[in-house]
Parts: structure tokens; sequence; C-alpha cells
């Protein structure tokens, strides 16, 4: 199944086929192949791919342009970096680094966000039964709990109605572009937000501020994807009429949309699970070694710290011996009641692992510097 668009200078679909096709392949690339001929950074790849190289171009700035079209209509791109778990050929995790997105990913992800779109809108408009992928707006209470929050890390921000909108949470993203406690903000802010979900009710995307949207692009990988492919070629063989075929769907897609709403928390839970697992058997290679950290969370138990490798762990309060700390909720901060040191989101920290348990999934560390203040005082 393909979805050919042509696309003008703005970013905006003129016309465009979903057919079905088959794919003449001349060569097969690599993410890492594609990057390195935009970065020129590979002279081998250049002259192997020579051909190909002002497609790979042209591509680079029509992704450019998708891009620019959906941050202007508000579309909220949140840019954390993946674990990548390393393992050996016994299944050991000897190594855990971020995962960052580079240029090759970003053509692939705007392009397939685009054919997304386009196939939701056609089956929309002509009001054949389909599953799409939804996502409501915020609860208002979360939102004024978010934002007073913000309010207390410095983050001005102000909502124009009563719901806020997702150009407003893009500008709260961008105005902490740059700080230390960026990422820990932009996770704050993630968790406000409703998760998405399969429907058969097109009521729009809020995070990419899309009025339509669906899973089209990975039929062998998610179901809702092989399902809509199903619709799709029953429809452009003329099945659906002819067959009974769209009260086949209209009976069964509320039960698939539920099921694989189901399905995918599961999944990403399960994956979850496992990359903690896999985080806690690395750490367990390295007890007593010392880390540079970010405070990534505060509570009234401890500490959160992420290092720069993705690994988080926890710093109980009860390992902090040199005062008794107060959490304060509403500016999330551990407070010390003597020597009214602050421990909040985003401040820099040396921490030593003290244990890591592989059956529970859970990383220790203890407190050795708080780095920002010993070098402020320096």
């Amino acid at each position: 199944m393909s979805c050919l668009m042509d696309i003008n200078e703005k970013g905006k679909v003129v016309s465009h086929q979903i057919a079905e096709t088959v794919i003449n392949v001349n060569e097969r690339m690599c993410y890492t192949d594609v990057k390195n001929i935009l970065e020129d950074t590979d002279e081998e790849a250049k002259k192997r791919y020579e051909a190909l190289i002002p497609m790979f171009f042209m591509m680079k700035e029509l992704s450019g342009i998708l891009r620019n079209s959906r941050h202007h209509r508000g579309s909220i791109d949140f840019d954390f970096p993946e674990s990548k778990i390393i393992l050996n050929a016994a299944g050991k995790a000897i190594d855990v680094k971020p995962y960052e997105a580079n240029v090759a990913t970003k053509i692939i992800e705007d392009f397939m966000l685009m054919a997304n779109e386009t196939v939701a809108q056609e089956y929309c408009t002509e009001e054949i039964p389909f599953v799409y992928r939804t996502h409501d707006n915020p609860d208002p209470e979360k939102v004024e709990s978010l934002l007073t929050l913000l309010h207390n890390q410095g983050v001005k921000i102000q909502k124009a109605k009563e719901e806020i909108t997702p150009k407003e949470i893009q500008q709260i993203i961008e105005s902490i572009e740059g700080l230390p406690n960026e990422a820990m903000i932009s996770r704050l802010v993630l968790r406000s937000m409703k998760q998405a979900k399969y429907t058969t009710e097109c009521s729009g995307h809020f995070g990419l501020a899309a009025k339509y949207y669906c899973h089209f692009t990975s039929p062998i990988r998610r179901y809702p994807d092989l399902q809509i492919h199903r619709i799709i070629k029953d429809n452009l063989r003329g099945r659906l009429m002819r067959e009974g075929r769209t009260e086949h769907y209209a009976e069964i897609l509320d039960e698939v949309a539920r099921q694989s709403s189901v399905c995918e928390r599961r999944a990403d839970e399960a994956e979850r699970e496992s990359d903690k697992l896999k985080k806690a058997e690395y750490m367990s290679y390295h007890l007593r070694e010392e880390f540079e950290g970010i405070i990534s969370g505060v509570t009234g138990w401890g500490l959160y710290v992420e290092l720069p490798n993705t690994v988080e762990g926890l710093v109980h309060v009860n390992t902090l011996r040199d005062d008794y700390y107060i959490f304060d909720q509403e500016t999330y901060e551990l407070r010390g009641e003597m020597t009214k040191k602050v421990y909040k989101l985003g401040d820099k920290v040396c921490v030593r692992v003290a244990d890591a348990d592989k059956m529970l999934k859970t990383v220790d560390f203890e407190l050795v510097a708080d780095i920002w203040n010993d070098e402020e005082e320096n």
C-alpha cells in the first residue's frame, strides 16, 4: 500500500492517491549511510550512492518544510533521547547509552506522519468505517497543576482560554530550551497530557495539532495499521459496498480499537520494564563507582537522578544525613530544615552507585556532592 502525495513548497498536500503498488528497490539504504551523506562525513558512501544524493537532499528539504508546517500549526515535539542497551552474546547488558534521532530518521518520521494524516483525512471525509489514532485535550486540573509547577520553576506561561492549546504547550517546551532542567520539565509536561489511543471517531490529535490522524505506515508490526490496510484494499477493489463489508467493519471496529489500545499499553509497559531490568543489570557491574547526573524527579522519599547514559536511580531521603529534608510539593523541592539547602529539578549532582537489583529493576544511588553548589563556592 502506498500513499502518493504531491506536496507544495508550503508543505500542503495538493493531490494524493492511495494505491496498491509494487516497490522497485534499487538500493537498500540504512539510516547511518544517509545521515553520513547528508552531513558530508563519509566519502565512501558518497561515491557509492552518488546517483541518489540529489534525491536525498530533496528529501531533506521536504522534511524541513513538513516539520516547519507542523510547528506553525502548534505540533508539540518532545525530543527525548531513547535508551540504547547493548547486550553481549550471552544477553548481558554491557553498555547503556542515549539513542538520538538524526537527520535521516527525522526524514522518514516526517514522511510517515504526512502519509498518516493524508490517509486519515480521506477516509474520515468519505465517512468509511475506520480506525483512527486520537489524542484528547489534557484535563484542566492537570494543566493548572502543571502551570503552577512551571511558575515555581521560573517558567512564565499563560493560557489564553479555559483549555490550553497545543501551540501554548509548544511555547512552554521552546521557552525551556537549553535550561539545565529542560528534559525534566518536558517530562512533567508530557505526564500532564492524556495518552493517545485508537478510536473509530476521528476526533483529532492534540499533540500533533492534527485534525485527522491514523496509523497507516507499519502494517507488519502494528495491528491497527494492518486493519486499515484491509479496509483500504476492500475499498479500492470495490468490495465495501458490493459484499457488505461496510457493515462488517462497522460491527467489529470499536472492539478492534479498544483491544489495540489495551495491547499497546501492555506492550509499552513490557518495554519499559525490560529496559529497567537491563539498566539495573548493567549498573550492578558498577557498584561503588561515581557518576555525574541531573536531578530528574523530587518526591517525599528522595531524589531521582538521571545519568547521561539515561539510567535513572533513587537517592533515598534517609541517606541525606546532613539534615532533615522536607518535601515541598508546590515547588518540587527537598529543603533542609536546618541548613536550608535545597535540591530541585535540574540540579547537577555527583552520585555513587549503592545498589542495583535486577529482580526489583531498581537502582539506588548515594549523594556524593552537589556539583553546582560546589562550583558556586569555588
